[in-house]
């Protein structure tokens, strides 16, 4: 097992808000009144994109010899996880913005042995989230996939945690990401379930007092007899994306949309469309904690587009 953090680096960056300066003895302090505009280092430095989806990074991150999947950025916009699939045992990679540039990315969580993917971030990110092939008991030899997740310390991250029997079941768990609360959304085909609902569904999970409670699975506006997985929750849990395989889908597996409606339940799921789904597989959705970025996976490379393409899916 591989986990390993690099040194961390302290970036400080004043800007003067549009409009708005206020002096005092002679000096300017400069505020945060005004919007922010994108730090021109956030995001790998990357011309932020239009509506139409573009390619991540190219050649930086989105490499033509490998399949990228699974990404998450931190708040800051200036440390980026993501997965890549070398083979039968994909890893986990890091780049991070310190000392003026962005870092070669790094390995920073592989095995010899099992597969790691999916990351994502606890909403303090002190905790990085993931799914592994390793089985949860030394004496388990069936061939699934569990949520797991490492601790950050002082020294990188901690060896892979077992979040519980309220996440992990005797049958796969896909992808994780979270509320600002700390609700957990993440998709298993747990065959503990006699409704009927024969293939992955989505669920979610309150975390309290740092354990998480049995989970939920959300309705049939979102769930169907079909797949459904790698489920991403809006903060502030007023949307969700995922990937479904449907019959009406437009290709291997499309991603699907859903608002809440002012009740607080979930809308229908619609198909987001060949703006963004193509005649291949379409996963692993995400949106920038400043909500101004959608990334998804296609092609096996990283695509990003600006949220804004989600207003045509709000009616």
């Amino acid at each position: 097992m591989i986990i390993k953090s690099c040194d961390l680096g302290i970036i400080c960056i004043y800007k003067r808000p549009l409009n708005t300066a206020i002096i005092a003895l002679g000096c300017f302090i400069v505020t945060n009144m005004a919007i922010k505009a994108q730090d021109t280092h956030q995001y790998l430095g990357q011309t932020p994109p239009g509506i139409k989806p573009t390619i991540f990074a190219p050649g930086i991150i989105s490499l033509d010899s490998l399949y990228e999947f699974g990404s998450v950025f931190t708040a800051d916009g200036l440390e980026f996880f993501y997965g890549v699939n070398i083979g039968p045992r994909p890893e986990i990679r890091f780049t991070r913005y310190t000392n003026g540039v962005w870092q070669e990315p790094i390995t920073i969580i592989s095995d010899p042995t099992y597969g790691l993917n999916d990351p994502f971030l606890s909403p303090a990110e002190d905790e990085l989230y993931y799914i592994s092939n390793r089985p949860q008991h030394a004496s388990d030899d069936t061939d699934d996939h569990n949520i797991w997740y490492s601790k950050k310390t002082e020294n990188g991250w901690s060896e892979p945690i077992d979040p519980g029997p309220s996440i992990n079941s005797n049958s796969s768990e896909y992808y994780i990401s979270f509320t600002d609360e700390g609700t957990m959304y993440f998709a298993s085909n747990t065959d503990e379930m006699d409704d009927g609902f024969n293939d992955f569904d989505i669920f979610s999970s309150r975390r309290i007092s740092g354990e998480y409670q049995p989970d939920t699975r959300l309705s049939s506006a979102i769930n169907t007899e079909d797949y459904e997985a790698d489920v991403f929750v809006a903060y502030d849990e007023s949307y969700l994306i995922f990937c479904g395989i449907r019959k009406e889908g437009l290709g291997q597996g499309d991603l699907y949309i859903s608002f809440k409606d002012e009740n607080g339940d979930w809308k229908q799921a619609v198909n987001m469309g060949d703006q963004i789904n193509t005649s291949g597989h379409e996963l692993c959705p995400f949106v920038t904690k400043d909500g101004q970025y959608f990334f998804y996976t296609s092609r096996k490379d990283i695509y990003w587009v600006s949220t804004e393409i989600f207003n045509q899916f709000r009616k």
